[in-house]
């Protein structure tokens, strides 16, 4: 099953997800499989380190199996049983489309067709599949041709998952609200 969490920054989606992962993978029973962490922050200055660093001790204990994977998540290998965890999908897009040096690549809607591929290929094979994602269209705000292409493209890939997802939910100030399907915490 796939379940999307979204939300605004600091709203508490991400502590709402690793919950629901670990639930799921503990209610299985001890079934074969592991609890899979997919983290795809790419650290570039001291801010990003202090937030991977908080995401490093949130999970610390909970039987998580990391897997950095900041590009090519059609490359992640996962079986039956497995629970994951993606830790988030806007990293992971700007990681898409911005190379290493920063440069964006012309690539037009790729990114879009091939992170989503990727997802249902691989929710495919799981018992549970928690993504993270962000909501970042509610400012309002009118910003650059650059950042109004990433935020196209993540709309796009968000609005993708929830169509697949059996259950999508908003954090909003810690509080999981159900957008579709029912609250599995």
């Amino acid at each position: 099953m796939l379940i999307l969490v979204s939300g605004g920054s600091g709203s508490g989606k991400s502590e709402y997800a690793e919950k629901v992962a670990c639930r799921f993978f503990q209610d299985r029973g001890g079934k074969a499989g592991k609890l899979y962490y997919i983290a795809t922050m790419v650290s570039f200055d001291a801010e990003t380190d202090r937030r991977i660093a908080r995401h490093r001790a949130l999970r610390d204990g909970k039987g998580f199996y990391t897997i950095e994977c900041p590009t090519h998540l059609e490359k992640v290998e996962c079986q039956g049983g497995d629970v994951l965890l993606l830790e988030c999908m806007s990293n992971l897009l700007a990681n898409e489309m911005f190379g290493e040096d920063g440069r964006l690549r012309e690539t037009e809607e790729t990114e879009v067709s091939v992170i989503t591929d990727a997802v249902d290929a691989m929710n495919s094979r799981v018992e549970t599949f928690v993504i993270v994602t962000n909501e970042i269209f509610s400012d309002g705000k009118k910003y650059d041709e650059t950042t109004e292409r990433y935020r196209k493209r993540l709309g796009i890939i968000n609005q993708k998952l929830a169509e697949m997802a059996g259950v999508v939910v908003e954090v909003v100030c810690g509080i999981p609200v159900s957008v579709k399907g029912e609250l599995p915490c």
